[in-house]
């Protein structure tokens, strides 16, 4: 793209494919000519618009004009690009939702039932692959520490530009420092706003008085031109004011002069509409982001005194709403139907209050935010609504409220920051709801006590293992003490528990909890089905992590029935997690065949419904490469392997326990594949993981150990193969018992160590005694009895019983044959006389 100044009128005037959330071109946009040049002369891959100085105070920082600057750039040279995006950056946590909203747009899957943070990652990656647009501009408004953006800027064909009154920016590339206005572009603004002549001798007195700060012009020429107020009187006024604010030590913190220009146009507005004030000081107690018009339309049945009356006047308020607008003291955005204030106004507005005033009005606020909100945050078609209201969570410091629906409305944006993948930021609001309900309600308040069952939710999906069970087990004791066992929150938080104890490898247990759990739910008179469809899945789950194969199969077969029938309440996420839970417990029966059809049905729902970087649909890749490994296509499992390790890797990180299991796949299909190096080198960097992530006596610790055990033995290192195999299978019977897949898989590759180590007695004693377990277990024609029994068979050979060897291998051959896996790889070993190795792949918890 040309970005040279003599480029910037070549290009015919156009308007950009998307235009997303871009601000409304400020009519009164003054000046700043040679910035908007150096900007467009200068513009790369990352550029940084930060105030001149050091931040030392708000005049440096606030109403200079950043901002501003930023929607002439995207207005004035739109027709150079094809994506337009302004994202509001304030709050670190809320960049990737605004971020995700392109998706849609870029042809992606939108972030309506999946996180914000892999739509995000996928919008990036889009962007940075210039597909399908090449030329596109994002904006970062108000940015704060350079560190926050990190993982959101995109690089490559396109520009990015940022907004911040943190001049460390000057250390992350290119940077444009802005001041105050220039005397002159100070004249020219105030002829422009007022739109009548000013004697040039008088605006320049006015611009020195007012700092030639542009957010304290801009009010000025507002209320100039509103009420055909001179400028000499204007002037004198400005003194007056001045010198009142100065008297009751109003200056720290923000300019005097902006103080000063404020103070005259609420005087003038107090004057006209009183009720504009009470509205504008009602917004001074939400965030400095967009406050949506529809908070105030649907808060008119909250009990909120002070701005009732206005609320109860559609008309009213429109005229409140209006008057603002024009006397600068207010964004009125139709296109997106908010209302924003500059923070600089809101602190005066909220510092000219008393502490009781400021309380109430705060209160209201918190009141209004509750009543516009949508009950349910499960229903993806909410999700907007709660997006747009998160920003103001903080602002309004709703954590200080005790009315019932306002802390419902709080659990519920935790709750749909979690249904949508913010993990971080729904933790953050549910530790700081915590810390102040406990404060003033006390530990066992059942306010406090929903919000830990929420928090040891959020524990899990970041992987946060320990942190979860500590939390779960107490609350989930208080709560039956407090509340009653069967309360709906006392089931919730039982449902929970059971997947926290799963997390420790209490899969029997978890199990048992599960079962008791669907009784009393059963016994309920009116169950809530979304909450028993959980329980149905989890208890599936636990099915298949006690190697209850074919009782986890029948059940998600019936529960995959019952949700794609269900009419409300049931998402694309819970049903691609009940679809690829079926598709892992079918390969585990061992017919791979149907596991590879349901696998890729399952994937497929998931990118259509979801995306192909979205939590769950990664998930559903990972089990279809596992079952197609299985099965024998190699050279599809592996590639399959390869690009979903690196996207869970990219999405969780390497320390989450998804991104560990798909690292096992993709090392027992590096060893499948015959790289044994690679697939020794995966495993031997992924298994220690293990024991920090979980700990180091889980189940799933000591079968990754396995598959590491086996490496060693084919590397050549057999003895310590054969330690660290029988380590495992101690522990594993410690755990687990000996009736148990992970258990009996190591302990088949521990009779192929024996046997690799001449101990051949000792392997067909030990075979022997393994294939009695398995057979009693998953019966003769299971894909592990029989791959005992071939190995069986070679150790047989090995000390001379011939033909027990061969009828042994027949079998195993016929049995191979009957189930049509002939062609199996297992089955071709055998017919080969080389023995099989088990291998073990971590199931989603």
């Amino acid at each position: 793209m040309e970005l040279s100044g003599g480029a910037v009128h070549s290009t015919p005037d156009r308007q950009p494919d998307i235009w997303e959330r871009v601000p409304p071109r400020n009519p009164h946009f003054t000046g700043r000519e040679d910035l908007l040049v150096k900007l467009r002369d200068g513009v790369g891959q990352v550029t940084a618009v930060v105030p001149e100085g050091q931040p030392q105070a708000l005049q440096g920082q606030g109403g200079v004009g950043k901002t501003q600057l930023a929607i002439e750039y995207a207005w004035r040279y739109r027709r150079h690009y094809d994506v337009v995006c302004w994202i509001p950056a304030e709050q670190r946590e809320l960049v990737p939702a605004s971020l995700a909203a392109l998706a849609p747009q870029l042809k992606l899957p939108s972030s309506m039932g999946m996180g914000f943070e892999e739509t995000a990652a996928a919008v990036k990656r889009a962007l940075e692959r210039g597909e399908p647009y090449r030329r596109w501009l994002v904006i970062f408004d108000n940015a704060n520490q350079p560190a926050d953006l990190e993982d959101y800027i995109p690089r490559g064909t396109g520009h990015v530009l940022i907004t911040s009154r943190n001049t460390r920016w000057t250390n992350h590339g290119a940077t444009l420092q802005v001041s105050v206005f220039d005397r002159e572009e100070s004249a020219a603004f105030l002829k422009k706003r007022v739109r009548r002549e000013i004697k040039d001798e008088l605006a320049d007195t006015l611009a020195e008085k007012l700092g030639d700060l542009p957010l304290a012009l801009e009010q000025a020429g507002a209320l100039m031109f509103e009420t055909a107020m001179s400028i000499e009187e204007y002037i004198e006024l400005l003194d007056q004011q001045t010198t009142r604010l100065m008297a009751v030590n109003k200056a720290e913190g923000y300019p005097q002069s902006m103080a000063a220009a404020w103070g005259l146009s609420v005087h003038e507005l107090r004057r006209r509409l009183p009720e504009a004030i009470d509205v504008l000081r009602c917004c001074a107690f939400f965030g400095p982001e967009p406050i949506p018009r529809d908070v105030f339309r649907r808060g008119t049945e909250a009990d909120t005194p002070r701005i009732a009356p206005i609320l109860a006047d559609p008309l009213m308020l429109t005229r409140a709403l209006s008057v603002l607008g024009r006397y600068a003291l207010a964004k009125i955005d139709s296109a997106t139907r908010t209302i924003t204030v500059h923070r600089l106004i809101q602190t005066l507005l909220r510092e000219e209050l008393n502490e009781k005033e400021q309380h109430d009005i705060r209160h209201e606020v918190h009141l209004l935010l509750a009543h516009s909100a949508p009950r349910d945050p499960e229903d993806n078609a909410n999700w907007k609504s709660f997006e747009e209201l998160v920003p103001h969570i903080v602002h309004s410091n709703l954590a200080e409220c005790e009315q019932p629906n306002v802390r419902e409305f709080a659990l519920n944006t935790v709750r749909y920051l979690y249904l949508a993948g913010n993990y971080h930021l729904a933790r953050g609001f549910v530790d700081e709801f915590i810390e102040r309900w406990t404060e003033r309600n006390g530990a066992l308040h059942a306010d406090v006590l929903v919000a830990r069952k929420h928090l040891g939710n959020i524990l899990r999906s970041l992987g946060m293992y320990s942190a979860a069970y500590e939390n779960d087990h107490d609350t989930l004791d208080q709560m039956r003490e407090v509340l009653g066992r069967n309360h709906s929150e006392t089931l919730w938080a039982t449902n929970s528990y059971g997947s926290t104890l799963r997390t420790r490898g209490e899969f029997h247990r978890s199990c048992e909890l599960y079962e008791e759990l669907l009784v009393s739910y059963q016994s309920l008179e009116q169950a809530n089905p979304v909450s028993v469809y959980r329980v149905r899945h989890n208890l599936a789950i636990g099915y298949s992590l006690t190697s209850e194969y074919t009782k986890a199969s029948d059940m998600l077969r019936a529960l995959l029935r019952d949700l794609s029938t269900a009419r409300s309440g049931v998402g694309p996420r819970q049903v691609l997690g009940s679809y690829s839970g079926l598709s892992r417990a079918v390969r585990l029966c061992g017919d791979y065949s149907m596991a590879v059809d349901l696998g890729q049905d399952a994937f497929d729902y998931g990118k259509q419904q979801l995306s192909l970087d979205h939590h769950e649909t990664l998930l559903a890749a990972k089990d279809l490469s596992i079952a197609k490994r299985r099965r024998g296509d190699v050279e599809e499992a592996l590639e399959l392997a390869e690009d979903t390790h690196t996207r869970l890797r990219q999405l969780l990180g390497e320390q989450h326990p998804d991104t560990m299991a798909t690292a096992i796949n993709l090392s027992n299909a590096y060893r499948m594949r015959g790289n044994l190096d690679k697939a020794l080198e995966l495993a031997q960097e992924t298994v220690p993981r293990y024991a920090v992530v979980y700990d180091k006596d889980h189940p799933f610790t000591h079968a990754c150990n396995g598959n590491l055990a086996v490496l060693y033995r084919l590397c050549g290192e057999r003895a310590r193969a054969r330690s660290l195999n029988q380590a495992s299978v101690d522990a594993l019977v410690q755990r687990l018992g000996w009736p148990h897949d992970y258990t009996l898989t190591c302990a088949i590759n521990l009779q192929s160590d024996l046997a690799a180590l001449g101990e051949t007695e000792e392997a067909v004693r030990f075979g022997r005694e393994i294939l009695g377990r398995l057979h009693a277990l998953f019966g003769k024609d299971y894909f592990m009895s029989l791959a005992c029994a071939a190995n069986l068979s070679l150790d047989l050979r090995a000390v001379g019983a011939e033909e027990e060897a061969e009828a042994m291998l027949q079998d195993t051959l016929a049995r191979y044959r009957a189930q049509d896996g002939e062609n199996h790889p297992d089955a071709e070993l055998a017919a080969r006389r080389v023995r099989v190795d088990c291998d073990f792949d971590p199931q989603p918890i």
